[in-house]
């Protein structure tokens, strides 16, 4: 362990431990999906089909999500600027953060609260939101396997198969927010884009109790600035410039490059920039120098970009988490006897 890691982890422990001598419990059942590395395993989408998955089995799914990088603390619910509704609510990339915004506008009517302290935007969507008794709240905590001030019922991890935990050195060296033994504290472990069988090996042998499930993602369709879709298929005769500021730019490439026709140029930022009138400007003069059809980015950017004067020819794709329904089964099933309610309102 080198020196800048040795003191990563010094304040990390302390962290932990100070936070674990704090946790608090929320009255209904708390499923969290986080990783060990930081960035690029794909967890917004991930949290977008679990909190769709839950509503179509008749939970009332809420989101609990820090909002990395909005300006606005919480807590508040995140709502679309077309949205409206009881509570205190935010609706820009600058107050929310753009993963928010993103899980937001894709899942419509599903709480999501933005809050640094999970536990106080539970209670705060609970003051706010009516319950159904026949449609049980459950709460989804986004990026929250660090997240220790708060107990979750069921700790699922997603691990990258294209790069699983880069150098295998801990920041600021590397990508790594914890040592790898860390895993062994999770409840499901999911291999993300592509199936590994090392992997599936190394991650068996640090936790042989937590099943390893394989995922994946399909690109799903295009949307146009106006906020037009079209089928992913129209990329199969364009030349494309693409361009993201996600944490694996790389797999977005690779997610790219089968659709389209040919792929002239590749540009990437760091994860959350936040783009100016020049950058697009920039960006616009390269497709047209190259002779490309369309400049085609991810959605988390495109959320940014709706500020600036946008291109014509500028598309997002959209991309979707999925996992086998019997995996969503088994999920679901542990700690099944937590699916009910230990909460009742005295505030309404």
């Amino acid at each position: 362990m080198t020196f800048p890691e040795l003191l990563y982890f010094i304040g990390h422990s302390l962290k932990k431990n100070y936070s674990l001598a704090r946790r608090k419990r929320l009255p209904f059942r708390t499923i969290s999906i986080g990783n060990i590395t930081a960035g690029g395993t794909g967890k917004t989408p991930a949290t977008i089909a679990f909190a769709g998955e839950l509503q179509r089995r008749n939970f009332t799914p809420v989101i609990l999500t820090r909002g990395y990088k909005g300006r606005v603390k919480g807590p508040c619910f995140v709502r679309p600027a077309t949205k409206r509704g009881e509570g205190p609510s935010v609706g820009t990339v600058e107050e929310a953060g753009d993963e928010p915004l993103l899980m937001a506008e894709r899942l419509g009517d599903v709480p999501i609260v933005k809050c640094a302290d999970r536990y106080a935007g539970g209670m705060f969507a609970l003051e706010h939101l009516s319950p159904q008794s026949d449609k049980p709240f459950i709460f989804v905590l986004d990026d929250g396997f660090q997240h220790w001030r708060l107990h979750r019922d069921t700790d699922i991890v997603l691990v990258d198969g294209l790069d699983p935990f880069g150098n295998r050195k801990m920041l600021p060296m590397g990508r790594l927010r914890e040592p790898l033994d860390a895993l062994r504290r999770a409840d499901f472990l999911i291999v993300t884009r592509v199936e590994n069988a090392e992997l599936l090996r190394e991650l068996k042998d640090i936790n042989p109790k937590a099943p390893v499930c394989y995922s994946g993602f399909s690109a799903d369709r295009l949307r146009d600035t106006e906020g037009k879709t079209f089928s992913a298929e129209t990329l199969k005769d364009k030349k494309v410039l693409a361009f993201c500021g996600i944490g694996n730019p790389e797999a977005f490439r690779r997610t790219l490059m089968p659709l389209c026709g040919e792929l002239a140029g590749f540009t990437h930022y760091r994860d959350h920039y936040a783009y100016k009138q020049k950058d697009l400007n920039e960006l616009a003069k390269t497709g047209k120098k190259l002779g490309c059809d369309l400049l085609v980015t991810t959605e988390k950017d495109m959320i940014k970009l709706k500020a600036l004067e946008t291109l014509e020819n500028l598309a997002c794709l959209e991309i979707s988490f999925y996992l086998d329904e019997k995996i969503f089964d088994m999920i679901l099933g542990h700690s099944k006897s937590f699916t009910g309610t230990r909460y009742r309102q005295t505030n309404r």
